[in-house]
Order: C-alpha cells, then structure tokens, then sequence
C-alpha cells in the first residue's frame, strides 16, 4: 500500500529541507523522482544537488537527460517514473500523479506560509485518505527535527 508523508514547511526553505530528504531516500535504497511544476524550479534544484554541501552532493539528473533511467533521483516536471523510482516527492504544488499506487511513498512537501500551497495540500490529504493509503503529517519542531503529529 502506498504511504503518503506531507511535510509541512513554516519558516523553512525547500532547497534546505529537500537534499537530506533525499539523502534518506538514496541510504534506504529507494529510487526517486522529484516531481515540480516548471523547469526554472527543476534546474534550480539541479544545481543545487549539486552544490548544496561543500562534502558531498546528489548524485541526479533531469528528465531531459538521456541516462534519467539510470540516475538514483530523477528531477521533473511531468507525471512519468523516467528511472523506476519507488518513492515520488511532490514540490511547488505539484499534483498527485495518476499513478499514485505504483509508489511505495509519496511525499508532498509544501509551503504552510502559502494558502494555495495549503489548500492544495489539504484537498492531496482528503483524496489520498479517500483512496485508503497510509497518510501522515510531519512538521519541524523548535530545533528544526521532523516530529509526526496527529
């Protein structure tokens, strides 16, 4: 069954969140698409994987690129699994791909300072509960850690 996290940012940015995100991904052996809603998005991000820490990066690729079926994390911005992933990361708004029981995990990570991105959030957290997947909230605590809340 799929399981579904939605990651609340308050006061965050995504560019800070998203890389140990997915360093957890890559640490569990799970493929990963990253899906966005323009391409100005995805290439910021592609240069940011790169460069987010002076010790290491993301090993990555665009959709575009003629080996994405063959990269650990797949950024996008259309609704395919160019490289098989398990796990789909939904940012900027982007919505539920048809194909949401293909993925082991979907995790929406949206701006709790935008109310599009909110209600855009609650109406991806009614539809996935219609569907009976497994959902959970997430939401930083003072210190900056993930706590699930309820």
């Amino acid at each position: 069954m799929t399981e579904v996290l939605f990651y609340h940012l308050q006061d965050m940015l995504l560019e800070n969140v998203l890389p140990p995100l997915l360093e957890k991904s890559l640490e569990r052996g799970w493929r990963v698409v990253v899906q966005s809603t323009s391409e100005e998005r995805a290439d910021a991000l592609d240069v940011h994987l790169w460069t987010y820490r002076d010790d290491s990066f993301l090993p990555h690729a665009t959709w575009r690129a003629t080996d994405a079926q063959d990269q650990p994390i797949v950024l996008a911005v259309e609704e395919g699994n160019p490289n098989r992933a398990n796990v789909r990361f939904l940012i900027d708004n982007a919505a539920l791909p048809p194909d949401c029981e293909s993925y082991d995990r979907l995790v929406l990570v949206f701006n709790g300072d935008d109310d599009t991105a909110l209600g855009a959030a609650r109406g991806a957290w009614t539809d996935c509960k219609s569907r009976g997947f497994e959902v959970t909230y997430w939401q930083a605590d003072e210190r900056g850690r993930w706590q699930r809340r309820n």
